[in-house]
């Protein structure tokens, strides 16, 4: 396909419709929105069978995570834009004279959105709705480890947009590589900080601002004071959702010492009631993306004493699989403690109390995420407080990146910049500051030469 090797061109296209004011009415842009809605609902099962070749990922799992979640963020999208678009009235200190202050959202031009593999079709349409709900021709990058849902995507997208001003780029880091020397007016990569780096710097050569959205060890913390049976289905849950290859997964649990024999026997039961006596067998569980993924998560369990692994530990690697596994009194010094495990691996670590647990946080990078499960007032608020992540979620995992309104970012190492709702709309916007002064108000005392008079006047008024 040309697009695949002349993305100058495909630029070049884009940033002529919008240099024409293409993507600026409200109407083209409600018109796109309504045509991302189409393409999920009337492809749905072709989507699920992408998921499936892709990931092995179970149906009602993916259109829980990449089909529906974007259907309702979309939905509200639309609702709302109008008033996000509007200028936005603000008032003018009187010692500025007569006028009339007001912030204008914008688009900022033309957008490129990287994707990742693990959600790929939520995490590429999500921000290319954004993009294009504040007015910006966008390219959207899908990932080549998700071959399936990337031809899909590069099929359907010009089936349903308007390929003046949306287009799709196909291909691997040669690609990637040859999007980024292009100039760009946003970029939204999703992924790993070392490729984050690689996009910041190229982005860097024309001063482009970026939102990454990494990832990282996001913990969760048990205090003893808990419902552990909640406790325990949510951890679970949200772990091994596909596969653990989730970049909000719990990555670890400090657990209070004397609730760490129940937690491990309610996490073992969890995962037991949700995938049965062998998740190999499980229809409701999903397959690790590829043979070196496998190979690097089977690694990390290489050095860890079988007597630790309290659940799974098994692989098939002609079938990708890897059993959720709970390893007990995890070190810092493991492997699998190094980074983000981004797999079906879940560590435990006995705390001595809550204090004990945010210290531990605070001394490792900033995650994208913290987990807090207790039922004791004042320590989530504790949590919240002396901790810092791109977002918290309080007795649950994964499901603030659901919650309308709420920005989903990373801070530090975990990311920058945040979509959702408002914020992603934001995001894609420059908000301009426009003042407008009245003319026949106009104060001889602020002009120079200023005397003593002009000098207090001026002064009382500021």
């Amino acid at each position: 396909m040309p697009e695949l090797i002349m993305p100058a061109e495909i630029v070049k296209n884009l940033r002529a419709a919008y240099d024409c004011g293409l993507t600026r009415p409200l109407n083209w842009r409600r018109s796109q929105l309504r045509q991302m809605q189409r393409m999920l609902k009337e492809n749905e099962a072709a989507w699920l069978a992408a998921l499936a070749a892709d990931l092995r990922k179970p149906a009602t799992e993916g259109w829980a995570t990449d089909i529906g979640t974007i259907d309702s963020e979309i939905e509200a999208l639309h609702r709302k834009l109008g008033r996000w678009a509007e200028p936005r009235r603000l008032p003018v200190p009187i010692r500025l004279g007569l006028g009339k202050a007001k912030v204008v959202p914008e688009p900022l031009g033309v957008v490129l959105v990287i994707a990742p593999w693990n959600y790929p079709i939520h995490l590429l349409l999500l921000p290319m709705a954004f993009a294009l709900g504040a007015g910006n021709a966008v390219v959207g990058k899908p990932s080549e480890l998700a071959p399936a849902t990337s031809a899909l995507m590069a099929r359907l997208v010009p089936r349903y947009f308007d390929e003046r001003a949306v287009a799709i780029v196909e291909g691997g880091p040669e690609e990637t590589t040859s999007l980024l020397a292009e100039r760009w007016d946003h970029i939204l990569y999703t992924g790993n900080g070392r490729v984050g780096r690689i996009v910041m710097e190229a982005a860097a050569k024309h001063l482009t601002p970026v939102t990454l959205e990494l990832g990282g060890k996001s913990p969760a913390i048990v205090d003893r004071d808990t419902d552990l049976d909640a406790t325990a289905r949510r951890i679970t849950w949200g772990k091994f959702l596909n596969a653990g290859q989730s970049c909000l997964a719990p990555d670890y649990v400090l657990v209070h010492r004397d609730a760490e024999e129940a937690l491990l026997a309610r996490l073992t039961q969890a995962v037991r009631d949700f995938y049965g006596a062998d998740p190999h067998q499980s229809p409701d569980y999903a397959r690790i993306v590829n043979d070196r993924h496998l190979a690097r998560l089977s690694r990390l369990l290489d050095d860890v004493d079988p007597a630790r692994i309290v659940t799974g530990g098994q692989f098939d690697a002609g079938d990708r699989y890897l059993a959720p596994t709970i390893v007990r009194n995890a070190s810092w010094d493991e492997a699998m403690m190094a980074d983000e495990i981004f797999g079906p691996i879940l560590p435990v670590i006995a705390v001595a109390d809550v204090d004990e647990a945010i210290e531990v946080v605070n001394a490792h990078p900033k995650p994208l995420a913290v987990y807090v499960f207790t039922s004791r007032p004042g320590v989530a608020d504790r949590v919240v407080e002396r901790t810092s992540s791109g977002g918290v979620c309080v007795n649950g995992t994964v499901l603030q990146i659901a919650t309308p309104g709420l920005p989903f970012g990373g801070v530090g190492s975990s990311g920058m910049g945040a979509y959702h709702g408002q914020y992603g709309f934001e995001t894609f916007s420059h908000l301009k500051g426009v003042l407008d002064r009245a003319t026949w108000f106009d104060p001889w005392f602020t002009y120079p030469p200023y005397d003593g008079l002009k000098s207090r006047i001026l002064r009382r008024l500021f």
